[in-house]
C-alpha cells in the first residue's frame, strides 16, 4: 500500500507523481493507494489518482483506493472519473458515498 501524503495540492502534484512510478513497479497485482491521510487538497490529487492509474494499467495492474475523502470522491463525480478509482474492500460504505 502505498500512501498519499497529508497535503496533495498543485504544488507537490508533480513531485509526488513523479515517485508513484516506483510505488507501481513494487506492486504485486493491485497498486492499493491510502489516501485516509487527505486532508488538505485540490483538482491536482485527481490527477495524480490518474496518472498513479495510467501508470498501474500499463504495468498490467489494477488499481484500488483506500480511504479517499468523502470531498475528494464527489470531486471525482464532479470530473466524472469516480468510477475509475474503486475503493479497495478496506474502504467504508461511508467514503464511497
Amino acid at each position: 500500500m502505498h500512501t498519499l501524503p497529508p497535503v496533495l495540492t498543485h504544488e507537490i502534484a508533480a513531485g509526488f507523481t513523479h515517485g508513484l512510478k516506483k510505488a507501481v513497479q513494487n506492486a504485486s497485482g493491485v497498486l492499493v493507494l491510502d489516501a485516509s491521510a487527505l486532508q488538505v487538497f485540490d483538482s491536482s490529487a485527481l490527477a495524480v489518482l490518474l496518472a498513479a492509474r495510467r501508470e498501474a494499467l500499463a504495468a498490467g495492474k489494477q488499481m484500488a483506493v483506500h480511504g479517499l475523502p468523502g470531498r475528494l470522491r464527489q470531486l471525482a463525480g464532479l470530473y466524472g472519473v469516480a468510477d475509475l478509482f474503486p475503493a479497495d474492500s478496506k474502504t467504508s460504505s461511508e467514503a464511497l458515498q
